[in-house]
């Protein structure tokens, strides 16, 4: 039977079927429930249902940045997510939650019972639990949480959608979406099929923090594209053959794509370069202000790093930006003065230039290993701009962490060629040892089996 807890007390309810016999509680009682759903399933109708059967319900909808910001991109946005809220009789309000904690929304509107389901006693839910039974003790309110439903899962749903509504035109404003709803975007470089799947599907879930942490998009780097094609980084890969990589990674995988443009090439060829990865469903390419036989810009000073002229780069960035048909595309503009020791006034400069001809974005790249130069250039670009996206590629100064690199002003960090570094001596390895043995047998531990093989590649 249903025992009213004390006031002052904040207690965590298993809702079991007994509790659905007694009467309606009094409809002056107030129910909080939190939601994320893109699509609601019969378990969060159940929760809803249980909730108000309590009292009036206020749905607390996570907001699109909430979302972003601990799981992934929202597949419907707030406004419209909120209007099926509405439509439920069961509901009587809809605010937003800004965050995945509850703690303001509960302080404010002291709700009577929080209702949940009972999954989030553990995992990554768990700290959010424990927060909202600690205020919730403040004024004595109370946890309510409903058994599980067994048998649908909002994650497999979500899987199971995105490859559906994987079309091109939202797959390309998803890079948009994703700068103006998270602090900061994590690429990691991809270069083939089964590189790609592997980051759309890797995650990492701790204990010290709430919510699940995944690749947001992927790099597609020139020198990893034309090193597993065992040809040098000279641009000597065309387009054609990289637009055919490009496809491999669209067809297996669902984040929005960057492209290395190198030096975007001619400006009349540019102006189709930047039609066709629009068409394609790419979101942005980024291309550099270096002229002639492309050098590899880790090579610093230790190679000849010829810097192309302002003027004649941003020309060639506003023809790219004329050419493009949506809005949704992004043109970058890599800044190479600090890798041609030009220094961090050239930087400046070539960056304001750039943005006035229609440059979406920059990166700055540096091979300074503490990280000194970078600081700088951020402080002072800052100073000029506080919205324009800045892209990072922290190769050198890989000691940093993405959050510092955020704190200091970058939008997008790009891990830009770790799979091919880690690739290559794997396989070399593995070679090496059969060869020396003259069987297989050597390897056996650290290859995987055909079975695995066979199932990493959903059908």
């Amino acid at each position: 039977m249903w025992r009213r807890m004390p006031r002052f007390v904040a207690a965590s309810i298993l809702l079991s079927s007994e509790f659905y016999e007694e009467e309606p509680v009094a409809s002056n009682k107030t129910v909080y429930i939190a939601m994320s759903a893109d699509v609601l399933h019969k378990g969060h109708l159940k929760v809803i249902q249980a909730g108000a059967e309590l009292g009036q319900v206020t749905i607390g909808l996570l907001t699109d940045e909430s979302i972003a910001t601990y799981k992934r991109l929202p597949i419907v946005d707030w406004d419209s997510r909120k209007a099926v809220f509405e439509a439920l009789s069961n509901v009587t309000h809809v605010v937003p939650q800004k965050s995945l904690s509850y703690a303001d929304n509960l302080r404010e509107l002291k709700p009577d019972y929080v209702v949940h389901g009972d999954d989030w006693r553990n995992g990554v839910q768990a700290m959010v639990r424990d927060e909202v039974i600690k205020v919730l003790a403040e004024y004595g309110g109370q946890l309510i949480e409903v058994p599980y439903t067994e048998g649908v899962s909002g994650s497999e749903i979500d899987q199971a959608l995105r490859p559906i509504i994987n079309t091109t035109e939202l797959r390309r404003a998803k890079l948009r979406r994703l700068l103006a709803l998270r602090p900061y975007i994590r690429a990691m470089e991809v270069s083939n099929g089964l590189s790609a799947l592997i980051v759309e599907n890797v995650k990492s879930v701790s204990p010290d923090r709430p919510g699940v942490r995944e690749y947001d998009a992927f790099w597609v780097s020139s020198l990893c594209d034309s090193s597993f094609k065992g040809k040098p980084d000279i641009e000597l890969v065309d387009w054609s053959s990289r637009m055919e990589t490009i496809d491999e990674i669209m067809e297996v995988s669902t984040k929005p794509i960057i492209v290395d443009g190198d030096t975007g090439g001619r400006i009349e060829h540019f102006k189709y370069t930047v039609k066709t990865l629009e068409r394609a469903g790419v979101s942005a390419v980024i291309i550099e202000d270096k002229t002639g036989l492309k050098q590899n810009s880790l090579f610093g000073t230790d190679a000849v790093q010829v810097l192309d002229d302002p003027h004649a780069f941003a020309e060639k960035i506003n023809a790219g930006k004329q050419a493009q048909v949506t809005r949704d595309f992004m043109i970058i503009a890599r800044l190479e003065s600090l890798i041609a020791g030009a220094g961090i006034d050239d930087a400046i400069e070539r960056a304001k230039i750039y943005i006035e001809a229609g440059a979406d974005g920059i990166m700055i790249h540096s091979r300074h290993k503490d990280g000194s130069e970078i600081r700088e250039f951020m402080a002072r670009f800052r100073e000029y701009s506080t919205d324009i996206p800045v892209v990072m590629v922290p190769t050198s100064y890989n000691h940093l962490y993405e959050e510092e690199l955020n704190e200091i002003g970058a939008n997008v960090i790009i891990h830009a060629n770790h799979l091919l570094r880690s690739a290559y001596p794997a396989m070399l390895r593995t070679a090496q040892k059969i060869l020396d043995a003259g069987r297989s047998k050597e390897v056996d531990d650290e290859i995987m089996s055909i079975k695995e093989v066979l199932r990493l590649i959903p059908e």
